[in-house]
């Protein structure tokens, strides 16, 4: 870790919600004029579309199994040293998954493939990581050790998946029928790799809905950000200095359930989230520029 250049990672499984987290940091970013680093976790898959539809044939041939949730299908040491050299250095290579055709438009690349690996912006005040892997940790590859601040995003698993059935059926073109597999085919995964992070994250951010989501795979819409809460929790309130009160006064409805521990309104998430971490990030970000000088 670095005071200098410091790592954020939000962590989260396909259809979470890791980019409402996102859109807070930016919110943050922006009050705080800082330049940010933005990876996306896609971006450091091991395979291409197709070649990982190649993968996943011969692995269900043979009875094995292969998703992007485990660490065969991606680039973990890669990024374990991205988060390291950007810490020591604030410098680093990335790249773009191309999800989509008005993606492959912008970048003048083929949609489910990758562009060409590239050096990150120059003189950046932060580096932040959104997918599924900023608290990974293997034989192999430590990611977790690298990043200052590890945010969980984790809506209870029926929410998930219809979140994700939504996204993938509406934003990216897939059958309802092979996001269900695809979720399916995942689960051995999820539970090995995918949820023993949120046990490394500093905060998790879990959505609740108070609607039935009983059998998720019928489900028409997603339930609102109104018909839901957020439970909070912290791995260590001591470590950013969590005021607890200040937090209860200012989000209207909000209550403790445990001693760090705090539930808001779900329509209340973003503004929970901008209120918890814009003085974490403030403080790291005027350290770093402290550091900067001491060391200039």
């Amino acid at each position: 870790m670095s005071k200098q250049h410091p790592v954020v990672a939000v962590t989260g499984s396909s259809g979470a919600g890791t980019t409402t987290v996102k859109t807070a940091f930016e919110h943050i970013f922006r009050r705080l004029d800082v330049a940010a680093t933005i990876i996306e976790g896609d971006s450091f898959h091991r395979y291409d579309r197709a070649s990982m539809g190649r993968k996943i044939a011969r692995a269900a041939e043979t009875g094995e199994n292969v998703s992007h949730f485990g660490p065969e299908a991606n680039l973990l040491c890669e990024l374990g040293t991205l988060f390291k050299t950007y810490g020591e250095s604030g410098s680093g290579k990335r790249r773009f998954y191309i999800h989509n055709e008005d993606e492959a438009k912008l970048h003048g690349v083929p949609a489910g493939e990758f562009t060409e690996w590239q050096a990150l912006p120059p003189e950046t005040d932060m580096l932040l990581y959104e997918g599924l892997h900023g608290a990974m940790v293997t034989e192999d590859c430590d990611v977790a050790r690298f990043a200052d601040l590890l945010i969980g995003v984790v809506p209870i698993v029926n929410l998930e998946w219809i979140q994700k059935i939504h996204r993938d059926t509406r934003q990216r073109g897939y059958a309802e029928t092979d996001v269900t597999k695809t979720i399916l085919r995942r689960m051995e995964d999820y539970v090995k790799h995918i949820t023993p992070q949120f046990s490394r994250t500093d905060i998790n951010f879990q959505r609740v809905p108070t609607v039935d989501t009983s059998n998720p795979f019928i489900a028409r819409d997603i339930p609102t950000a109104d018909e839901s809460f957020v439970v909070i929790r912290f791995r260590d309130p001591a470590k950013f200095d969590i005021d607890f009160p200040f937090l209860l006064s200012m989000v209207k409805d909000s209550f403790i359930s445990r001693r760090n521990t705090i539930v808001v309104p779900g329509g209340k998430m973003l503004l929970a989230m901008e209120l918890i971490l814009m003085p974490i990030l403030k403080h790291m970000i005027e350290s770093s520029r402290t550091e900067t000088r001491l060391v200039a």
